[in-house]
């Protein structure tokens, strides 16, 4: 396993960095198959785990807590907080008051003093980005936080909290978390060149464009039951992904890989791109998604898919992407009707 430096933290970390969203009730509650998962992603060489406290509300932490037992100072260890985590409306957002019991929760079930790398899950309007800066430099000084950074925030607030930072003499988010696959090439017009610009790592997530580069899902043929599937129907038919899925068929095809091998060879070959998260169910996906460790594209390879999906070319959003005010609400976007016309 190859090791590339995350942003300009100094920290290296494994280009596949295992995601365990999917350990605990929201999709495998088997603790002790998914601690052998994590074991096994060790012991290839992986030092990169990743989850948040709202996966499996906390189980998924508690799982990797289990597994990291005598292992953990061999492990870049991430979470992340901003999600709710129950029916009180301050158990979530990013609040001091909340993202101070959120880091303490989490430490406690992963079993650990620190975790090495904070994200906010999610930007929120509602809160001063000082204030969140504010905590996370707080929690650093106190030695419980190493590296702060965030998950699917727009490049224009990504550059608003360097600002903050900067002028307030705060700690700077060192990393990103956004979606990228090569279906959702979006932040690669302004996100990826951001990253790089502040020296921020960028660790994506959904590589696989949420299983449709896989194979399973293809133009014409009954759509699988799987837990994607049922949750998001219409996404997983969008005519013009099925479309370019049987195109990358064929470029996979005769460059002799897999669809799911060239899929997360893409994500990883982008120079913005620090590592990707893989997302495994079961053994069996996770053995598949290693076996592609190895595989490098070459550049016409990656111009064939360019050709497929140009660059910064998104086909479809994913869901759990980020939704700023003005897009939600119609009312932030429309004048009031006695306002509109021009005369």
């Amino acid at each position: 396993m190859q090791y590339r430096t995350l942003g300009r933290t100094g920290m290296k970390v494994s280009p596949y960095c295992l995601g365990a969203m999917m350990f605990g009730a929201m999709a495998n509650p088997d603790h002790d198959e998914a601690i052998r998962i994590i074991h096994k992603a060790l012991d290839a060489g992986i030092n990169f785990i990743d989850t948040a406290d709202f996966y499996s509300r906390g189980e998924s932490e508690e799982i990797v807590g289990k597994a990291l037992k005598g292992r953990r100072d061999h492990v870049v260890l991430t979470t992340k907080a901003h999600l709710p985590m129950g029916e009180d409306p301050n158990q979530q957002g990013n609040s001091r008051r909340w993202i101070t019991r959120a880091l303490e929760d989490s430490l406690r079930r992963l079993g650990t003093d620190h975790v090495d790398l904070y994200l906010i899950h999610r930007p929120a309007p509602d809160t001063d980005i000082e204030e969140t800066l504010s905590v996370l430099t707080d929690l650093m000084r106190a030695g419980k936080v190493r590296a702060i950074g965030t998950s699917t925030f727009p490049a224009s607030d990504i550059v608003e909290a360097q600002w903050v930072a900067e002028r307030r003499g705060l700690a700077r988010f060192r990393a990103e978390q956004p979606p990228y696959s090569i279906l959702n090439r979006g932040i690669e017009r302004e996100v990826l060149p951001v990253c790089e610009r502040y020296g921020m790592g960028a660790m994506v997530w959904s590589p696989l464009a949420m299983g449709m580069l896989t194979g399973r899902y293809r133009k014409g043929q009954a759509m699988p039951d799987s837990l994607r599937a049922r949750r998001f129907p219409k996404q997983m038919a969008d005519e013009r992904r099925l479309d370019a899925v049987e195109q990358l068929m064929g470029v996979a095809a005769e460059a002799g890989l897999s669809l799911t091998h060239l899929a997360m060879a893409f994500a990883i070959a982008h120079r913005g791109v620090t590592a990707a998260i893989l997302g495994p169910r079961t053994p069996a996906q996770f053995d598949d998604l290693l076996a592609g460790a190895e595989v490098s594209l070459s550049d016409e390879i990656l111009d064939r898919i360019d050709a497929i999906v140009p660059p910064g070319t998104d086909l479809g959003a994913l869901t759990a992407m980020y939704d700023p005010p003005a897009i939600q609400k119609a009312d932030l976007r429309r004048r009031p009707a006695a306002e509109r016309a021009a005369a």
